[in-house]
C-alpha cells in the first residue's frame, strides 16, 4: 500500500493526487474526475497521507500501518457520524495503544473517511501502485 502523492487539501472535500510542484503552490488532480486544478499556498494547506501518523503511548503509527490493519482485520468500518464512545471503542481495536489525549473525535473520522475514499476507488489495493 502506497500513499505517496496523495494529499488531504484544507477548503477542499476528499483527497487529491498531487500532480506537481511549484514555489506558490501545487497542482492536484481529482481522482473521480481527473479535473485538474492549482492550489495557493497563500490559500490552502496540503498534507501529504505519507507524513500522518497516529500517536500512541510508545511511538506514532503510520497511517499506512493503520490502513493495513483496517484490510487485515476485516472490521466493519463505522460511520463516521456515529456517537464518539462507539468511534473510540472502534477505533481501539485498530490500534490499541493510541492516545487519547493526542488523537482527537475528528482523527478518527478523518482516518474513516480517508479509509472509505481510497478503499471505493481501490487505491489501497496492491496492485494500485504498480499502474501509477
Amino acid at each position: 500500500m502506497k500513499l505517496t502523492d496523495i494529499v488531504a487539501v484544507t477548503g477542499m472535500p476528499g483527497l487529491y493526487k498531487m500532480v506537481a510542484s511549484r514555489d506558490n503552490g501545487v497542482i492536484v488532480e481529482d481522482f473521480d474526475t481527473g479535473k485538474r486544478t492549482f492550489a495557493s499556498v497563500r490559500k490552502y494547506q496540503f498534507t501529504p497521507l505519507e507524513t500522518i501518523g497516529i500517536y500512541t503511548y510508545k511511538d506514532v503509527v503510520d497511517l499506512t500501518v493503520v490502513f493495513e490493519k483496517l484490510e487485515k482485520t476485516k472490521v466493519k468500518l463505522p460511520d463516521a457520524n456515529a456517537p464518539a464512545a462507539d468511534l473510540h471503542k472502534w477505533f481501539r481495536k485498530i490500534v490499541k495503544d493510541f492516545d487519547e489525549d493526542r488523537v482527537f473525535l475528528g482523527d478518527i473520522k478523518k482516518v474513516i473517511k480517508w479509509y472509505a475514499f481510497l478503499k471505493e476507488r481501490k487505491l489501497l489495493e496492491k496492485g494500485a501502485e504498480e499502474e501509477e
